[in-house]
């Protein structure tokens, strides 16, 4: 099984990553949560251009992926399941959990570090939100990433198996948890109990602050309320709360390619929020 994940993961990747995007354009296209405030096709092709650029990138620096790092970690007995007898199925989850616990914390530093903040407000400028603003982020960031995750992974000792798993759940999940889709109040009150959803990650994207400093979680739901970073909703409800960054409105820097690559290069990078020593009280239910 691992020797067919390994030998065939970019094949699954890319089927997953079509897979689930086509499945949220659609139920976007008929079930959408809030109307959107810049046209689709501007946006998507350029959201999607950058992803490819981004995906160009990622193979021309990096070849064997994260997948190949597993590998080599495995041959050589590094990290901690290769070093402790472990039953196959725990090595595997707790890999993609304590990966995801990784991504957690490492989006934490990015709104936290005014440099890093920088390549992240790519991310965060998109002026609506839905399934590509999930894959929508600065090369540099891309890169610093997969670093991360390359150190998480060697000091694990992450099975190649856990490694695709993970790459699947987290690619898969940021697209469902950025979709402008509409769920039943119900059944996003139990779903947000197992995994991130679009409800509860929309509130990060507000212009507001304070709201953009929680629910930092892409996969699992867990971490934020563990971390006291959970807020249920935005103050102005999900229809009328404003996305985006308030310093950045116009589109050629939002929406436009070369805008984008351009941004975190501009304006200033300090007194972003989540430095700040006091916040205004705000109830988060």
């Amino acid at each position: 099984m691992e020797e067919f994940v390994r030998s065939h993961e970019l094949a699954i990747r890319l089927a997953f990553f079509f897979g689930v995007l086509g499945i949220m354009a659609l139920w976007e296209t008929f079930a959408p949560r809030r109307a959107l405030t810049v046209s689709r096709a501007p946006r998507w092709t350029n959201n999607l251009g950058l992803v490819v650029f981004n995906s160009v990138v990622l193979r021309l620096l990096f070849p064997a992926a994260a997948v190949g790092v597993a590998a080599l970690a495995d041959a050589r007995d590094w990290g901690v399941f290769n070093n402790f007898s472990v039953p196959g199925w725990i090595a595997v989850l707790g890999s993609v959990v304590a990966l995801d616990l990784v991504v957690y914390l490492q989006h934490v530093m990015v709104h936290a570090v005014p440099a890093l903040w920088r390549l992240h407000r790519v991310h965060h400028a998109d002026l609506d939100f839905d399934v590509t603003t999930g894959a929508r982020f600065h090369p540099i960031e891309i890169v610093l990433s997969m670093l991360i995750k390359f150190a998480a992974i060697v000091l694990l000792g992450a099975p190649v198996l856990a490694v695709v798993i993970f790459e699947v759940l987290l690619n898969a999940t940021a697209m469902f948890n950025h979709g402008n889709v509409r769920i039943a109040s119900a059944l996003d009150r139990v779903l947000r109990l197992i995994v991130v959803t679009p409800d509860m990650h929309r509130v990060h994207h507000s212009v507001a602050s304070d709201e953009t400093n929680s629910n930092f979680g892409f996969n699992l739901p867990w971490w934020d309320r563990l971390f006291g970073t959970y807020r249920a909703e935005p103050r102005a409800g999900h229809e009328a709360m404003t996305i985006g960054i308030a310093e950045y409105r116009d589109p050629k820097h939002c929406v436009w390619l070369p805008g984008l690559l351009a941004l975190p290069f501009t304006g200033s990078g300090s007194g972003y929020a989540i430095n700040r020593h006091e916040w205004p009280h705000v109830d988060a239910h």
